[in-house]
């Protein structure tokens, strides 16, 4: 007997009221499709013990205002483990969504595929890939709330798959459960708090703050819009620059106000979407969505430092999402450049670069872009809408750094200065150019 929280103790955390799904008929075979003895004997007990006739519950619930299909797996039936009747209740709820146009939330707790149906067991990990394939054509938002434990296929499909990824505060979470890691693997990386921090999920979130949690989430991503986001008015200096190294200099300025500052004032709610679900996560790129004016914008928004591989594919996790949801995208660029340590290279920061651009320049939904301080080269560019770049007075965006740029040209020291007029790098200059469409400016100004 489990101490763990049952399906149906999951659900009422999220929900109130929950109306179950009919199930298609169950596949008669006698210890299931191996013959595998004891089989049916184990299934009664596990009916028997949680009330459950399979490893999952599904049905349609309002969470916190927002109508979605929920599926609750129950660890105490077996395991929480995926067998054919798991199959067909997830393919039969994830087609009721398509068909309803709802949302679909998962609350995991699975300790993978189920032994006493061998490999027809494990092709259910493709039965749920596929269902949730079409889920993703039909643009409909899938969350995943990792409780304890999310292992084996269960994790690779159903969590880790979902666009959100929800994880309760010490959970087990890996793909190798308990019983097969190796002898010396450390334990602390099979646990929810690992996970977030290698960017494999976006957020811990407390059992108590979920429902609230879940409600933001599936509000904002079930609102489309196809108006472009506006930009957001400067919070800086009003004045603009009357060098080019006055510019940089003002951008590079500690208190100029940065991407957390520009977002608190923008948005009235916003959620954090965060990790590259590659194995890394970068604090200097903040992705996720929020409310403006009473609609949804996703933003991705460089925070001045040098940004990381990590942070380029968390930016294009974040893009294509929205593409997908018709959510526009607001992006803040702020950086002095790609991070170009040898360890960026390893980390491959070139493709990574590479994904963005090719993210924004194949996106449908509408993209805005303002550049809040510096615009340090391809690294900045990477993050800019094309057609719709704005600058506030306390930016430049240049093609490279005037110290670099003055370094290669075998310019001395001296010349850095000149070298930032020269490449023309001002707010006003790229207007001229044609690189940015206008100056915004503080509120009221």
């Amino acid at each position: 007997m489990t101490d763990r929280p049952s399906a149906r103790e999951a659900l009422t955390l999220v929900t109130d009221s929950f109306t179950e799904l009919p199930y298609p008929a169950r596949r008669s075979a006698t210890d299931g499709p191996l013959g595998w003895s004891g089989y049916d004997e184990a299934r009664a007990r596990a009916a028997a013990r949680t009330g459950e006739t399979e490893s999952v519950v599904c049905g349609v619930a309002d969470v916190d205002g927002t109508r979605a299909v929920l599926l609750a797996f129950e660890f105490g039936f077996l395991g929480g483990s995926l067998g054919q009747g798991t199959g067909d209740r997830l393919e039969a709820a994830y087609a009721h969504a398509v068909a309803h146009r709802l949302p679909l939330v998962s609350l995991v707790a699975t300790g993978g595929s189920r032994m006493q149906e061998g490999m027809l067991a494990l092709t259910q990990l493709q039965r749920v890939a596929r269902a949730s394939a079409r889920a993703r054509e039909a643009r409909l938002p899938q969350i995943a709330v990792l409780r304890d434990p999310t292992t084996g296929g269960g994790w690779a499909t159903l969590g880790a798959g979902a666009d959100v990824v929800l994880v309760l505060p010490g959970a087990q979470v890996g793909f190798a459960g308990s019983r097969v890691r190796p002898p010396d693997a450390d334990p602390a990386a099979y646990t929810a708090e690992a996970q977030v921090a290698a960017g494999a999920a976006d957020a811990l979130v407390p059992p108590e703050e979920l429902r609230a949690a879940l409600g933001r989430w599936l509000r904002l991503l079930t609102c489309p819009s196809s108006e472009p986001a506006p930009p957001p008015h400067a919070l800086g200096v009003r004045g603009l620059p009357a060098t080019g190294w006055d510019a940089v200099r003002r951008a590079r300025a500690p208190h100029r106000p940065r991407a957390t500052a520009y977002l608190d004032a923008y948005f009235t709610s916003r959620v954090r979407r965060s990790g590259d679900r590659s194995g890394g996560a970068d604090d200097g790129m903040l992705c996720g969505f929020g409310d403006h004016g009473g609609r949804t914008v996703a933003y991705a928004a460089q925070t001045g430092t040098a940004t990381r591989p990590a942070g380029y594919r968390t930016a294009a996790r974040l893009v294509r999402l929205a593409d997908r949801l018709g959510i526009p995208v607001l992006t803040l660029v702020d950086t002095p450049g790609a991070a170009n340590d040898a360890e960026a290279e390893r980390q491959g920061a070139g493709a990574a670069i590479a994904d963005l651009f090719a993210a924004v320049a194949a996106a449908r939904t509408p993209l805005t872009t303002l550049v809040v301080g510096e615009g340090g080269s391809g690294g900045a560019l990477a993050l800019a809408a094309p057609g719709n770049t704005w600058a506030t007075p306390d930016s430049y965006f240049s093609v490279i750094a005037p110290e670099l740029a003055a370094a290669i040209l075998k310019r001395p020291p001296s010349e850095v200065e000149p070298t930032a007029d020269a490449l023309r790098i001002r707010p006003q200059d790229l207007v001229e150019l044609g690189v940015v469409r206008g100056i915004v400016r503080p509120e009221g100004a």
